[in-house]
């Protein structure tokens, strides 16, 4: 790890949608299956699953920006991190309306008998409603 509190490291932040990020950063927060992680420049080589959550960018001078993604996986080496999500958005970007209907939808399906396939893509639709209602909220008020 490098010694400077400061140090930077490029980052690059990419969805199907677009570039969600591209520029130097101090830190970014992931969402894993077991917590958060927390990368910062000199941040050892790896390849790692991200689940659905919110990342936080710790810009040059400290400024944060937050995020909603989605499934994906994080890519670090060479003092380079490349995050690929499948959806990312800004919390002020979220319509809570169409997120609490999307969480109530994915409520009413989980109730029901299912295949193995479709309770997963029950699960996944709730746990991505969760997070983008918690950020719209807790980011946006």
């Amino acid at each position: 790890m490098s010694d400077n509190k400061n140090a930077t490291f490029g980052l690059q932040v990419i969805s199907v949608n677009g570039v969600f990020y591209d520029d130097r950063a101090e830190e970014i927060i992931l969402p894993c299956e077991d917590g958060e992680l927390a990368i910062l420049a000199g941040h050892e080589e790896m390849i790692l699953a991200l689940s659905d959550g919110i990342i936080k960018i710790k810009k040059p001078g400290g400024e944060w920006l937050i995020g909603v993604v989605s499934l994906g996986s994080v890519q670090v080496a060479n003092n380079r991190c490349i995050v690929l999500v499948n959806t990312v958005e800004r919390p002020e970007d979220i319509d809570k309306r169409r997120a609490q209907e999307a969480y109530e939808f994915a409520m009413e399906h989980l109730a029901q008998k299912q295949s193995i396939k479709e309770f997963k893509k029950s699960q996944a639709g709730l746990a991505r409603a969760l997070s983008r209602l918690k950020a719209a909220s807790k980011y946006t008020d």
